[in-house]
């Protein structure tokens, strides 16, 4: 080769190392001006379905995500699959450059590697429902372990500090799971005298957990009071199924339990422990205040409520409406962060 040869090839390798440059500061100053500018995409991961709490989750994230005026599109992946299934759908998401990722994990150490890619590539990770303590990202959720405690220390005072007691548990291994556990342990160490007879996992699944109440009362095992992590009203049910007086149960703010406490007193006492849905639009709300260059709150942390009945008959009342699914959470807004109409969050649509 001539030597002007080897000097058009040095000058055409300049030229393409320049105009790549080129192109990433362009690339980047580009972001930089749509800081705060909208057109947003976010991104969904939800590992459980045909559970009215999460549909509800997802509700409320499209709603929010249409109300802000700022998303233009959406990626989910809502669908029933583990944990590497998880990841998976993470690193698709990555992969179409999302601008944040909203998760509800099916674990609280497996996702921080992916959660790191996608803070690498800068895009905002949003851990909702269960907490993930991860570098660089944010968090939504209830206080679980309060959760957790609080509708057991309900449960053991109503059985005088002793007796026979179910604890029905969520998905083994995933963080709220564990932290309501946590929470349980940590009122029944104040209560020696309760004894945990049986403790299952119900998959967050309404039908199963009514089975294998269902099961329980069946075997002749004496039941004097039952925790459960939200699945909750099949469980009263079974009762009445087995033919066996109520015993005091332990559910959450759902509409079908909600209704229960009121229609069923005093025959039937139980403990609606709060934990709305709807931090599903929590959790795009804080992303959207990220990407817009704002502050926000690492960890969004509600604190759930004990609703009993006619103690707290003005929020029994206020949720217990008639024909609502029974298996979908009952709050259906969460302010200042929701800011999504009823309307919207009943169409389920997002931008």
């Amino acid at each position: 080769m001539s030597r002007n040869g080897r000097g058009r090839g040095a000058w055409r390798l300049g030229m393409l190392i320049a105009v790549g440059a080129l192109a990433v500061a362009v690339a980047a100053t580009a972001g930089q001006a749509r800081k705060g500018q909208g057109g947003y995409t976010l991104g969904l991961s939800n590992t459980l379905v045909g559970n009215g709490w999460r549909e509800g989750q997802l509700c409320a994230f499209k709603a929010q995500a249409l109300a802000s005026g700022k998303v233009d599109s959406l990626r989910i992946a809502h669908r029933a699959t583990d944990t590497a299934g998880q990841i998976s759908d993470i690193r698709a998401m990555i992969s179409a450059g999302v601008d944040a990722i909203i998760i509800n994990p099916s674990s609280p150490t497996a996702l921080k590697p992916v959660a790191a890619q996608a803070r690498a590539r800068d895009i905002q990770v949003v851990f909702i429902d269960q907490y993930v303590s991860a570098p660089g990202v944010y968090n939504a959720s209830n206080d679980q372990v309060a959760y957790g405690r609080l509708g057991a220390i309900w449960l053991f005072k109503k059985l005088g500090g002793k007796g026979n007691v179910v604890e029905m548990r969520g998905i083994a291994g995933v963080p709220a799971d564990t932290d309501r556990h946590k929470g349980f342990q940590q009122a029944l160490k104040a209560y020696p005298n309760i004894k945990v007879v049986k403790s299952v996992f119900t998959g967050w699944q309404f039908a199963p957990g009514a089975k294998q109440m269902l099961d329980i009362l069946n075997s002749g095992t004496q039941v004097d009071g039952v925790w459960t992590s939200g699945i909750d009203y099949t469980v009263v049910d079974a009762f009445k199924t087995a033919g066996k007086p109520y015993v005091p149960v332990v559910g959450a703010d759902n509409y079908g339990f909600v209704r229960q406490l009121k229609s069923r007193f005093p025959t039937f006492q139980g403990a609606a422990v709060t934990n709305p849905s709807s931090i599903g639009g929590v959790g795009a709300a804080q992303a959207i205040r990220l990407l817009d260059g704002q502050k926000a709150p690492k960890w969004i942390k509600l604190s759930p409520d004990v609703w009993t009945w006619p103690q707290d008959k003005a929020s029994i009342n206020k949720y217990a409406r008639a024909g609502a699914p029974a298996d979908a959470s009952a709050q259906l807004q969460i302010p200042p962060w929701t800011t999504y109409t009823l309307k919207q969050y009943a169409a389920c649509k997002g931008p």
